[in-house]
């Protein structure tokens, strides 16, 4: 078993090894990968076992008394003049990145800004400027958007604090097929969160979701219902409901929703398509390496025709084919050596 104790250091949240002396409250001077930062005590001491503990573990320096906190003081000042210079040096540079926030290290060893970018940046000269008027390590670090607004905070639609900054230390892949699988409204503004990005939390219950479809029928599906053979109009897929279209007796059309357990599918072409996908992903590798030494085999087949057909129409061939295949073997190696050698001389 070991002891313990969760750390704040601005928006993140992080384990250390704890002792008694601590409570919720304290400001520590903790290590991380970067080096010594300011953080709070967030969570009491506590006993886990070792199995649970994710390693690296790293260690408090120490509680922080007065003199630390001045100086904590002094670096958050300090920070907003370093945000305020930046920004003008990136726009002096005429660099096409959003600047975010500016950080020092409690040490002042480094001093970290964060920037947003469409692409990569060349910020070789920018980083000279940084290093001769503060006088100490620069590091531009490049963020996405999710952690831009990791970073500012802010409540979601829900009106709860955003998850990217509260809990969620791992971004999962969200798509729009998601949101139609659980018959959200497909309008930008309901789906997305505060990044412009797909909501993170329509990956929750993605899980329960792609399990209960295994069993319900999809919407356009054949089904026997008691009331005779129909076809599905909606799923409601957390409450296992089926809306069924009918027919009567006259010939018009009527509908009736049933428990998934009281219909029985028929044909639903979209499962069949869903299965004969899976088995075209699961093919074998080896299948994978023969289809690709076919197309190898094929386009040499291909260059090797054309070749021999050049070598006849210049007069190269011989009564021999043996000879004639030869020499087209000859000239392709020779025509794949001067294109190798010619791009070789491009890339110089």
């Amino acid at each position: 078993m070991a002891r313990l104790i969760g750390v704040s250091i601005g928006r993140n949240k992080r384990i250390y090894e704890g002792n008694n002396t601590l409570k919720i409250g304290d400001n520590v001077i903790v290590e991380t990968k970067m080096g010594q930062e300011f953080g709070t005590v967030k969570t009491a001491t506590r006993e886990i076992p070792d199995e649970n503990i994710k390693q690296p573990l790293y260690k408090i320096v120490k509680k922080a008394n007065e003199e630390d906190k001045k100086h904590q003081e002094k670096n958050e000042e300090e920070e907003k003049k370093a945000f305020d210079i930046c920004k003008k040096k990136i726009a002096e540079h005429k660099l096409p990145m959003n600047l975010v926030e500016a950080k020092y290290l409690f040490d002042n060893s480094k001093l970290i800004f964060y920037f947003t970018a469409d692409k990569r940046i060349d910020f070789r000269d920018l980083v000279k400027d940084l290093a001769s008027i503060f006088r100490t390590r620069i590091e531009l670090r490049q963020i996405i958007v999710r952690d831009e607004v990791k970073r500012l905070c802010g409540n979601g639609m829900c009106g709860r604090e955003l998850c990217c900054a509260s809990f969620l230390k791992k971004y999962d892949g969200v798509t729009i097929k998601m949101a139609k699988e659980q018959n959200l409204t497909l309008n930008a503004s309901k789906i997305t969160g505060a990044c412009g990005r797909l909501m993170c939390c329509l990956k929750y219950e993605q899980n329960v979701y792609d399990e209960k479809m295994k069993r319900l029928p999809h919407p356009g599906a054949i089904v026997s219902t008691p009331e005779g053979k129909g076809s599905v109009e909606s799923v409601e897929t957390l409450r296992e409901i089926v809306k069924v279209k009918l027919k009567d007796d006259n010939g018009e059309d009527f509908y009736r929703k049933y428990p998934a357990e009281d219909i029985k599918i028929i044909k639903d072409k979209k499962r069949e398509s869903n299965n004969s996908n899976v088995n075209n992903e699961t093919s074998s590798d080896e299948d994978i390496k023969e289809l690709e030494k076919l197309e190898q085999m094929v386009t040499y087949k291909i260059i090797k025709t054309h070749i021999f057909n050049d070598a006849c129409f210049f007069g190269g061939a011989t009564q021999n084919r043996t000879e004639d295949e030869s020499f087209a073997d000859f000239c392709l190696t020779t025509w794949l050596w001067r294109h190798i050698l010619n791009v070789f001389a491009l890339n110089i």
